[in-house]
């Protein structure tokens, strides 16, 4: 296991700090990935490429993690969204250009339109393979990024001047 956390160690962070926003919950949804993929590694099918299904693993995780918040949101330590944001925005960023806006906009997507955008574009998934991870059909993740694609449009049109 430790050489495939070497391998695919840093890219899995990428998408948990992308899907989670700030380096605790990231480093947790990391932690979990990897102990679920321990756990299941029996259960590993060797036609699919290790990369999609620990990145399926991962973002199953993260769904879980929203649906325990909808149902207890309590657990959430911060009060308002505000509040939340304004600690997001705190941590620094550790890109070299800045595409701030454009992560804001990506951030501030409906759930379903978001997760598209990340796997599609952050993580240079393929749409197939995006449809895999989402576990919908390759013309629901056609449709979400064409309507992520027009939310973003709208939004970043006075900022970027589309």
């Amino acid at each position: 296991m430790d050489d495939k956390i070497k391998v695919y160690g840093p890219r899995l962070f990428g998408l948990c700090m992308t899907l989670c926003r700030n380096q605790h919950d990231a480093w947790d949804l990391y932690q979990e990935t990897w102990l679920r993929a321990y756990e299941r590694q029996s259960q590993y099918d060797s036609s699919r490429t290790y990369e999609g299904w620990l990145t399926a693993i991962c973002v199953n995780r993260y769904r879980d993690y929203l649906r325990r918040l909808k149902i207890a949101p309590f657990f959430d330590l911060f009060s308002t969204t505000e509040e939340k944001d304004m600690v997001i925005n705190e941590v620094p960023e550790k890109e070299k250009e800045d595409f701030s806006e454009v992560r804001e906009a990506v951030n501030e997507l409906p759930e379903k339109f978001r997760e598209a955008v990340i796997l599609f574009y952050f993580q240079d998934k393929d749409i197939k393979r995006t449809a895999e991870i989402m576990g919908v059909p390759v013309g629901t993740v056609k449709t979400r990024l064409m309507k992520a694609r027009k939310l973003l449009k709208e939004v970043l049109k006075d900022e970027w001047d589309i």
